[in-house]
């Protein structure tokens, strides 16, 4: 077999197979290639059995990826190899033993959504208040006890409080539940062949004879029982090898435990390492910063990555005036990149949050430049957003009643499906809307906290809409007591409308709801280029694992963006914040940007944030910082103070003049708002009082 491809330490990885085995590979070191060749190597030189080897990967796409490369390698006989995903793996180990587990032949697989369905019937015949017990938040916690393999019984012994004790009691019910319908849940997938293993050694040693050979990517990835379910099929003959990057463990949140590859060694106390640190895909100067950035973790394995590339471009540092600036910086670039013949999905503009990616995406609609979110929806098309604005239309219009059906049990009200044909039925006869044909019943409730909304939008700004829309429909408490990644990334997003409506209200002192869903149904209804592949990649950084890029812009880097605030207070927080940081750098193949802002609007507050301590990591060497350059274009773009140091009184009858729609009537006076008759064409506007553009004559 010809391994005159690979470098010196990728041979050293294929040709050693006597026992533990922990490959290090950086990244962009070519660990896949490394993975497959070994397999290839032990089925052609080694003479193993396909049949002996098992190969697991986290991602279906991976594990096609590794097959096509493995029949590249060795034609059909690939077929023959266990190559999946862990769960495909443990599906495996459940058919061919579910008899012994206790099941039947036609065992059905529930998938998340019929979880939900399961404990949400289990509280609801419990009479537990979902608002106190979220279904959500409960399948969340069932889930990491299963990956931890903690029982029911087990998990009893830690209860402290009523609502634990109550948790316990719906775990229970759970597992009974899913047993009596002959069903496993996903994580069962992995907790049953090790209950397998464990209560028949006999079982566990037919699987130990079978798959003599057992090799694991992206080992940094496993979670408890993906660890406990690797060791002990691989006991016996100890011919493991794991391959993976502990600088490169950015799932802690799913269960991840990056610490199974730190003590691998003390696992295996016999186990080899090879550090493959030779990186084929970025220029010296970005290896360079990555290796700066990754250094100031304490709990690391030591490597460095290097490669035979030129040095290339210095990176780009640009400190924006704010958001707006930032996103404009972007395109410029994109512009010029292109120019350079760099085709749009050799590009990718990295965030922390999925909330900023709404101000990047509308400076891209603006300069007509194609793009992809990916691993998100479109900011506009998340159903968080969908239902919110689906709230604001409802209250400029009741008789919307495509708006009302979206949100009336947005949260869930309770209201059936029966109830709103009967609703549909009686407005039909009656020629009503919807809202107007709600007389009695729960759908009445939701009628009354569109009247006190529509109410309360009389006297307040946008931005105090949205607070008051969010909180007395029920949709933040509903989001907050699910306590989910989901849940919590959904909020971002809801805080993050803020800042639109508060940019909407400083351009011009307005706060016309109407004209407000005019303007933004203006872009959330665009084009998004869904039949065109060469797009820019708009993603986290979490998303864009395993991917590369020509050219990679990381915004936002901001103490308390990246670095998330959530991650400032404990140091195992922040060293998972600096992997990322470490994920995202050596992301980029040629060119790198490093962007942040002196201030930002987000989630609708204006704050001022310091640089990232990662810009600060990497020497200032490999770095070129550009914002005095563009200087120029800042100062053009540098916004003016919208709202006036001194507070003006105004009364009804006082003649104002405002820049854009000329002089006025006040109308009426509340609070900090105020409605002003313009001539025709503009008509009667509510404005804030204290604007720049207002002034009394």
């Amino acid at each position: 077999m010809n391994l005159n491809e690979l470098n010196n330490k990728q041979k050293e990885a294929v040709l050693y197979n006597d026992g533990p085995l922990l490959i290090i590979a950086g990244a962009g070191a070519g660990k896949t290639k490394t993975l497959t060749t070994k397999i290839a190597y032990l089925i052609d030189e080694e003479e193993v059995s396909p049949y002996n080897i098992l190969a697991i990967t986290f991602t279906n796409k991976a594990a096609k990826e590794m097959k096509d490369r493995l029949y590249y390698l060795i034609g059909d006989l690939a077929k023959k190899l266990q190559v999946s995903t862990f769960h495909s793996f443990g599906l495996r180990l459940i058919r061919e033993n579910y008899n012994i587990l206790g099941y039947d032949r036609n065992f059905n697989i529930m998938d998340a959504d019929d979880s939900l369905t399961v404990i949400k019937r289990i509280i609801k015949d419990m009479n537990l208040d979902t608002k106190i017990y979220s279904p959500k938040a409960i399948k969340n916690t069932i889930s990491s006890c299963k990956n931890e393999l903690i029982s029911p019984e087990q998990y009893k012994k830690y209860t402290v409080s009523d609502y634990e004790e109550t948790v316990y009691n719906v775990y229970k019910r759970y597992e009974k539940k899913l047993f009596d319908n002959n069903s496993v849940d996903f994580d069962d997938l992995l907790i049953l062949p090790i209950k397998l293993f464990e209560k028949y050694p006999e079982i566990l040693s037919k699987y130990q004879e079978l798959f003599k050979y057992v090799l694991i990517d992206e080992y940094q990835d496993t979670n408890h029982a993906q660890y406990k379910l690797t060791k002990l099929i691989s006991s016996k003959y100890k011919n493991i090898t794991v391959v993976g990057d502990d600088s490169q463990s950015i799932y802690s949140f799913r269960g991840a435990n990056y610490k199974n590859i730190l003590n691998f060694e003390k696992d295996y106390s016999d186990a080899k390492t090879i550090l493959l640190e030779q990186n084929y895909r970025s220029t010296t100067t970005i290896l360079d910063a990555a290796n700066d950035v990754i250094k100031n973790n304490r709990d690391r394995k030591d490597k460095n990555l290097w490669t035979d590339r030129s040095h290339g471009e210095k990176i780009k540092y640009y400190r924006a005036y704010n958001e707006r600036d930032e996103a404009q910086y972007v395109v410029r670039n994109i512009k010029e990149l292109l120019d350079q013949n760099i085709p749009y999905n050799e590009i990718a503009v990295l965030y922390r949050t999925n909330a900023q990616s709404r101000i990047m995406e509308e400076e891209m609609l603006k300069a007509n430049l194609p793009y992809r979110v990916v691993g998100s929806f479109y900011f506009y098309s998340r159903k968080e957003i969908k239902d919110l604005i689906a709230y604001l239309k409802l209250i400029h219009n009741p008789k919307d009643d495509i708006s009302l059906l979206r949100v009336i049990n947005t949260p869930k009200r309770g209201i059936g499906l029966k109830t709103l044909q009967n609703l549909t039925d009686k407005a039909n006869e009656e020629n009503i809307s919807l809202f107007e044909a709600i007389e009695d019943g729960k759908e009445l409730k939701f009628k009354q906290i569109i009247e006190r909304l529509i109410e309360l939008s009389k006297d307040l700004t946008l931005t105090e809409l949205i607070d008051k829309v969010l909180s007395i429909s029920g949709m933040k408490e509903d989001l907050e007591s699910e306590k989910t990644l989901e849940s919590e990334i959904r909020l971002e997003n809801l805080e993050e409308f803020k800042s639109i409506t508060k940019t909407f209200e400083e351009l011009e002192g307005e706060v016309s709801l109407e004209e407000f869903l005019l303007e933004i149904s203006l872009v959330s209804d665009v084009e998004d280029y869904k039949d065109d592949p060469n797009r820019v990649s708009l993603m986290t950084v979490h998303s864009v694992k395993g991917l590369e890029f020509s050219c990679v812009f990381v915004i936002g880097l901001e103490e308390g963006i990246f670095p998330h605030i959530n991650s400032l207070m404990e140091n195992k927080e922040l060293e998972e914040e600096r992997r990322l940081c470490y994920v995202a750098i050596t992301r980029a193949k040629d060119k790198l940007f490093l962007i942040n802002a002196r201030g930002r609007t987000l989630f609708g507050k204006e704050q001022i944030n310091p640089p990232s301590r990662f810009i600060s990591e990497i020497n200032k060497d490999l770095i070129e910082n550009i914002s005095k350059e563009e200087k120029e274009v800042q100062e053009k773009i540098t916004p003016e103070e919208v709202i006036k140091d001194v507070d003006v009184d105004y009364e009804v009858g006082d003649l104002v003049y405002h820049e854009t729609f000329g002089t006025g009537k006040v109308t009426e006076v509340s609070g900090s708002l105020m409605s002003v008759a313009f001539k025709h064409p503009y008509g009667v506007k509510k404005l804030m009082k204290n604007h720049k553009k207002i002034s009394k004559i």
